[in-house]
């Protein structure tokens, strides 16, 4: 019964889903950076090829037509076009596709001219672009391979040729970063006129180079409540500039709210391909091994290339509690209820009703979602709601 009120919640509210490529190769790779990547390109023929024969054999594994694909890694603007337009063709060729947005993230550095226009014509409406900073002396901190005059000179040229759905990432509490630096992070950022700004506070991430550095003694990490004056500082100069923070990390001008991004926060199913890649069907999670030359072996041998994991009704509740406080309307305590039944109702009211008198949280109808201050301990709070066996 659990499952058929998931299933009726995806037909309601979901009826497409979502098709993720990771796409690993780096030119360099970035001192913070966590996710799979690699600077080795001898496989690269062999990789995609795996990556197209895995999108072949998975396309019953979503019912719903594609509404969103999204090109991640990694660094995908490393890919030519007509390595771009081979993995477009394999997957429409083989999916329901009805594709509303299409986004490629792509470093400044690989953002030419030709580059830009070839892209256009293969259908990408949406270019994400991993800036980080517009301060050089931050890139160097954090091994980013373009300078600041470049990031800007990337984005105005795709505005140029006709982008106009463009998303820049930023990272606060960098090391040495001032409040002012980050100050003249966002103007710049909104002087640019994107649609779309990530903005994410650094975490040192378990054998990354930044983290080395910083147990070797060599940079220190940002005071906290730097960081947080750091993200009061983005939320308010950002909402006064017109962009609506629709989820704790990211902020959109109305309309313009990343379709694919919502997928997950929202819970729709979606693929997955490539190594890394994760993939969602509503019952089960599934993730593929997360190394390059095991992935291309085990795809031509036929072998097992991914974990899977069942999902009962409590792991579905705590990820459902984690997405929907990051979102701006919060968790819906009515939708909880349909889904999971009274008594996590019951267990979510009852655990969340201390940070409500402590306005961590705002209740407002049904809805349930951080205030300012509760978005900064986010991570905390949601945790404490976790059902814990």
């Amino acid at each position: 019964m659990e499952i058929n009120h998931f299933c009726l919640f995806f037909d309601n509210f979901a009826p497409m889903a979502g098709l993720y490529l990771h796409i690993p190769f780096c030119e360099s790779r970035c001192y913070y950076c966590d996710f799979y990547s690699s600077t080795f390109k001898g496989n690269r023929d062999l990789l995609l090829s795996s990556i197209q024969k895995e999108l072949r054999e998975r396309r019953q594994y979503i019912k719903e037509p594609v509404r969103t694909i999204y090109f991640g890694g990694g660094t995908p603007s490393q890919l030519t076009t007509e390595e771009i337009s081979s993995l477009l063709q394999t997957i429409f060729d083989n999916y329901d596709c009805r594709v509303e947005e299409l986004t490629l993230e792509a470093n400044p550095e690989d953002l030419a001219a030709d580059y830009l226009q070839a892209l256009k014509s293969l259908g990408v409406n949406r270019l994400s672009i991993g800036v980080q900073s517009f301060d050089d002396e931050d890139l160097k901190r954090i091994n980013r391979r373009h300078t600041a005059q470049k990031a800007i000179e990337a984005v105005q040229l795709a505005q140029q040729i006709g982008f106009d759905n463009i998303s820049i990432d930023l990272i606060y509490g960098l090391p040495q970063q001032t409040l002012m630096g980050w100050k003249k992070n966002i103007q710049q950022t909104i002087d640019l006129n994107v649609q779309h700004i990530s903005a994410y506070s650094l975490t040192f991430e378990e054998g990354t180079m930044l983290t080395k550095m910083r147990d070797r003694g060599e940079i220190m990490e940002a005071d906290e409540e730097l960081s947080f004056e750091m993200f009061k500082l983005l939320r308010q100069t950002l909402s006064e500039n017109g962009y609506v923070p629709y989820e704790i990390s990211n902020f959109a001008l109305p309309g313009y709210e990343s379709k694919h991004n919502s997928s997950y926060w929202n819970y729709v199913p979606y693929l997955g391909v490539g190594p890394s890649a994760h993939s969602f069907d509503g019952q089960s999670r599934r993730w593929n091994i997360a190394n390059s030359r095991l992935y291309i072996s085990k795809m031509a041998d036929g072998d097992t290339y991914y974990n899977m994991e069942m999902l009962d009704n409590f792991t579905r509740y705590n990820e459902y509690v984690m997405t929907g406080l990051r979102k701006k309307e919060g968790v819906d305590i009515a939708v909880l209820e349909t889904l999971f039944g009274k008594d996590l109702r019951d267990y979510f009211l009852r655990m969340i009703d201390a940070y409500i008198k402590e306005e961590k949280v705002i209740k407002e109808g049904q809805h349930y979602y951080f205030s300012e201050d509760g978005i900064f301990i986010s991570d905390y709070i949601i945790e404490e709601l976790f059902w814990m066996e």
